[in-house]
């Protein structure tokens, strides 16, 4: 059994009835003469569920909530509770497939099962198929997440056992009791960091009321220590590096707990106002597009900067451009999160996060491309050089302050109420490395891999998530339409931000990257 640490209890916390902590990718697929069916999407989930463990795991709650839910095995696990299948009306465009999932994506997952769902949309045009997938955060960040994926791909379009004969899949076929355990069938890719181990229970309920009774008599001296942990980096956490005098204080925590290193100071994180920013609906609608990765890689390379940092670059240039339109653009900086993985090799097979985060400006008030170029590669450059002196863990030291019934409590007022008052961040910005050559599922191509993110009232109504696969960029944007009402522009100005940047006229070299790769939460 595994108890979730506060940093996943949060996730879990933060749901309201207008937030869904759930992380999700869209894989449009070349359907292989129609081997891509329910059916074959099952007989695949039920040969490798047990390679992933956050898919077979659901939550067992302590009662009263007086501490953090356990992972534990569901006795009674139906695949019909996670796969399902619907079809487009024509023409199945783009746009249609947005809104579908779009509504599939604004849905809270059910907690009295494992948290995920997987939906196969055929009506695509061109014959393609699609398969939006989503797994609680709660469960999986960013790493781990693609590492779910690639279990249930393979390496070539015969990797997998042929399905083209299965027209159905019966009743008895997608309800098992439980996923089988022993190894991997022979054709199974290796699974990348989610070993297999054997079914666990949940504690029994005197063992539960133990452990919450230990860990609340125990919580004030952990709470002082997360407090001042946190303190090492007041000044690079967002509102409360604005606190009078919050420099001094991290510096002097540093020097308390031995850490003598010289970091390089942070930039105002004031947060601008912007449309996108404050409460959010339930309502969502996203947008979806490719860049060219050897194009990006060809700005890096040209500017000595990292592929992040051109990400942020294009990102940067999108808003400014969207926010002009408006009249809404502010004259500082827009305020950045950007995930970082922290995952080590003896916690690749955990569920759960690993993450902590970057918080930088981003410079949208800077007019020159040439000019927001450098920017970016200067301010990323020093949060980078800051990190890799000593990874931030205030993320998670904060989520520990409060004991686990209170935190339950209090955190969807406290958010709603900083989102309305005083957002830290304007949004999420995040990039998730993927395998550069092709993969196949069910014996398809997947031809693109869109990542879908969450939306809070504290990280405002717009996220943007890219992953690299098979030489493209790939990008998912995720906004509240109360909030931003335009999600397909955006994605435009970003490839027009590509074009730009590609310009000869655009910049002659620079030199002041740090290779540091970010990835997702």
């Amino acid at each position: 059994m595994r108890q979730l640490t506060a940093l996943d209890a949060q996730f879990l916390n933060v749901e309201t009835a207008t937030t869904a902590a759930h992380v999700a990718g869209l894989a449009i697929l070349d359907p292989a003469d129609g081997a891509v069916n329910r059916a074959a999407l099952a007989e695949l989930l039920l040969e490798r569920l047990h390679l992933s463990p956050a898919l077979s795991l659901r939550l067992a709650a302590v009662p009263l909530g007086l501490d953090h839910p356990y992972w534990a095995e569901d006795p009674g696990f139906d695949l019909d509770n996670h796969l399902f299948e619907l079809t487009l009306p024509a023409p199945g465009d783009d746009w249609q497939l947005a809104d579908a999932v779009a509504e599939i994506h604004a849905r809270r997952l059910d907690r009295a099962h494992p948290l995920w769902e997987m939906h196969l949309i055929n009506g695509l045009m061109d014959g393609r198929v699609a398969v939006y997938t989503k797994v609680h955060h709660a469960a999986i960040d960013g790493v781990s997440g693609a590492e779910t994926l690639a279990t249930l791909l393979d390496l070539t379009p015969d990797g997998h056992l042929k399905r083209r004969d299965i027209p159905t899949a019966s009743a008895d076929h997608l309800r098992r009791s439980r996923p089988r355990p022993a190894t991997a069938p022979a054709s199974a890719p290796v699974p990348v960091g989610n070993g297999s181990r054997a079914p666990e229970g949940a504690p029994g309920l005197a063992a539960m009321l133990a452990g919450a009774a230990m860990r609340t008599a125990t919580h004030p001296v952990r709470a002082v220590q997360s407090v001042v942990r946190a303190a090492e980096d007041l000044d690079a956490i967002p509102l409360a590096a604005g606190i009078p005098g919050a420099k001094l204080i991290a510096k002097a925590a540093r020097l308390v707990a031995g850490d003598r290193h010289d970091r390089p100071e942070m930039p105002s994180l004031a947060v601008p106002r912007t449309p996108f920013n404050g409460p959010i609906s339930a309502r969502r609608h996203l947008s979806f597009g490719s860049l060219s990765l050897k194009d990006i890689k060809n700005v890096a390379k040209a500017h000595g900067m990292s592929v992040n940092d051109v990400v942020m670059s294009l990102c940067a240039s999108a808003l400014r451009s969207w926010l002009r339109e408006r009249d809404a653009l502010p004259e500082t900086p827009l305020i950045v999160a950007v995930p970082v993985a922290v995952r080590t090799a003896g916690a690749k097979d955990l569920v759960g996060n690993q993450i902590s985060a970057m918080v930088a400006p981003m410079p949208t008030n800077v007019p020159d491309p040439r000019e927001r170029l450098r920017a970016v590669g200067s301010v990323m450059g020093r949060a980078k050089r800051r990190f890799a002196l000593a990874p931030a863990t205030w993320l998670s030291e904060l989520c520990s302050v409060l004991p686990a019934p209170v935190t339950s409590l209090a955190t969807p007022a406290i958010f709603r109420l900083a989102g309305r008052a005083f957002p830290p961040i304007n949004l999420i910005i995040s990039n998730v490395p993927g395998p550069q050559f092709p993969l196949y599922l069910c014996g398809g191509r997947v031809l693109s891999y869109y990542p879908l993110s969450v939306l809070t009232d504290v990280s405002g109504g717009l996220n943007i998530t890219c992953f690299s696969y098979d030489g493209m960029l790939d990008f998912g944007i995720v906004a509240c339409p109360e909030r931003m009402d335009d999600v397909w522009g955006l994605l435009a100005h970003l490839r027009t931000a590509l074009d730009e940047l590609l310009d000869e006229r655009v910049g002659d070299e620079f030199r002041d990257g740090v290779g540091i790769d970010l990835v997702a939460g």
